[in-house]
């Protein structure tokens, strides 16, 4: 047998250097995070320890720490407060940030519970602090949304009927367990079950109710846009009889008016006689598209009542549901199926920069282009404002904002084409698409839209020109990138908190976390 071997001695007295500084290398990410941290205005995180203690009870864990150890956790693609607690007492890098004082998972998920506004503001902080290191070229950008799941299953979502039945379940099992008591100890002890067992004042009660709430209001809003849907209809319908019936009756006059002269004159006026009502030409254009109207309601009465049919054959189809785990998520459709969370919105830097953020309960890009705009503008002036000066004097700003905003074919519409703001692309189909008829022989010789072409045919112009495809091109390598880093080096495919506000918050953590790491690499490269 070999006897070569290195000595295994558990018995020797330090396993560490004494000196902290020497247990990570210098470049290491948790130093790098501890001095970055060091530079923000954290005061957000501070105040509101000072307003709970004001002065009395035990000294609190530094906020400064906990943020570190939050960001740390999250590069790590850990979320977990009892994972980032275990990780406090066996990983090296996660004792160092906590300096051996290992909060308990507790304090770690009720600091993040608490500041979920600073949370949001602290991915500003972060964007200052990439911007003062040169990152943020915000001449031409991306905007992508990414479903990412909830902390919650699929399986959860209810309707209305269910949701009460579960409630008259509750009330029951809580009406009974309180006469099973009352049969015990009689009247001398008054003993009732907490409020989370009766489900007064929270727990799956409290979420079943907020469930409740949500579909009555998405009910009362579908019966008023379906009103007004009927409305307009009826009103294009009684337009178009209208227009027939003016078109009959200016007809008509002209006929009498022609007659009257006739007799007056006792000879026929000079010019073309009027026609009769049925064959003049504005009664027949009317008419026609009178017809073509009453089709299109015909068709819509008709869908309706297919759906109305459908709905009494299985009454939960198309109904209203909430999740009862997660009331604020949504059925989200993904390339790989149904899935139960958030739209999360993201603007991106040509050089991978997280620009801006949010995050909506809308299954569809459509309606956040003009916010993500407005929200890609205000990040873009606050990198501007602290982008270092040039080495060799001169303007501090080159960039001037943003020139060019590139969206794929989810943000379509000619709202948002011709919303105000930055000139931008939108693609009006699949990116293979866009590349085979740019490609094609006859995409050179396509002549320019007229004047008074729609704001989608100028886009398909300007897509099928060759400045127009280089740059479009570039959208795909700027978010979806981007995207990736954020589901695959940070962990973000499953929210670990619920709730629209918490999850925001969650996400403005992973974002920055996703920024900062970005800024390590360039500073150790």
């Amino acid at each position: 047998m070999a006897n070569s071997y290195r000595p295994v001695d558990r018995d020797q007295a330090f396993l560490l250097p004494p000196n902290m500084a020497d247990w990570l290398p210098q470049d290491h990410l948790a130093w790098f995070l501890i001095d970055v941290v060091a530079e923000m205005d954290t005061s957000a995180f501070h105040s509101r320890r000072a307003r709970a203690r004001a002065g009395q009870g035990r000294a609190g864990f530094d906020p400064d720490m906990l943020v570190t150890l939050l960001l740390y956790g999250y590069a790590n693609r850990v979320h977990s407060s009892r994972q980032i607690e275990r990780l406090c007492t066996v990983d090296v890098a996660f004792r160092v940030i906590c300096a051996q004082d290992v909060p308990d998972h507790s304090t770690i998920a009720r600091f993040r519970a608490e500041h979920e506004a600073a949370f949001k503001a602290l991915f500003g902080q972060v964007l200052m602090v990439c911007a003062r290191a040169g990152l943020g070229r915000v001449g031409s950008i991306a905007v992508d949304g990414t479903k990412i799941a909830a902390n919650a299953s699929i399986d959860a979502n209810r309707t209305e009927d269910r949701l009460r039945a579960e409630v008259e379940r509750i009330v029951a099992a809580a009406s009974a367990a309180d006469a099973e008591e009352d049969a015990v100890f009689g009247d001398q002890r008054g003993d009732e079950l907490p409020p989370s067992m009766s489900g007064r004042g929270g727990g799956r009660r409290g979420r079943i109710g907020d469930c409740l709430a949500q579909i009555e209001t998405e009910t009362a809003e579908r019966a008023a846009e379906r009103s007004a849907e009927d409305a307009k209809a009826l009103a294009t319908l009684q337009a178009a009889r209208d227009r027939v019936e003016r078109a009959e009756a200016q007809a008509r006059a002209a006929v009498r008016d022609y007659q009257a002269r006739c007799a007056a004159t006792g000879r026929h006026p000079g010019g073309r006689p009027p026609v009769a009502v049925d064959d003049s030409k504005a009664v027949q254009v009317a008419r026609a598209r009178l017809v073509k109207a009453e089709q299109r309601h015909a068709e819509r009465e008709a869908r309706l009542r297919a759906i109305e049919q459908a709905a009494a054959k299985k009454p939960s189809k198309g109904r209203p549901r909430r999740n009862v785990t997660d009331p604020d998520s949504r059925i989200m459709p993904t390339r790989k199926g149904w899935i139960q969370g958030y739209n999360a919105q993201l603007a991106v830097t040509d050089d991978h920069l997280i620009l801006a953020t949010a995050l909506t309960q809308d299954t569809t890009d459509t309606d956040q282009c003009v916010p993500m705009i407005t929200a890609a503008l205000n990040a873009a002036a606050l990198v501007e404002t602290h982008r270092p000066a040039p080495a060799g004097g001169g303007d501090p700003h080159p960039h001037h904002g943003i020139d060019l905003i590139l969206f794929d074919a989810g943000y379509l519409s000619n709202d948002n084409l011709t919303a105000t703001g930055p000139d931008r692309l939108i693609a009006l189909g699949k990116t293979r698409d866009l590349n085979r008829d740019t490609t094609a022989p006859t995409a050179a010789d396509r002549p320019p839209p007229p004047g008074n072409a729609t704001a989608i045919d100028q886009m398909r112009h300007r897509l099928h020109t060759p400045q127009g495809h280089r740059a479009y091109k570039r959208r795909g390598a700027t978010v979806e990138t981007v995207i990736g880093h954020l589901k695959d080096l940070i962990g973000l495919r499953t929210f670990s908190r619920r709730g629209l506000t918490a999850v925001t918050s969650e996400l403005h953590l992973a974002a920055a976390t996703t920024n900062l790491l970005k800024l390590h690499r360039l500073r150790t490269t």
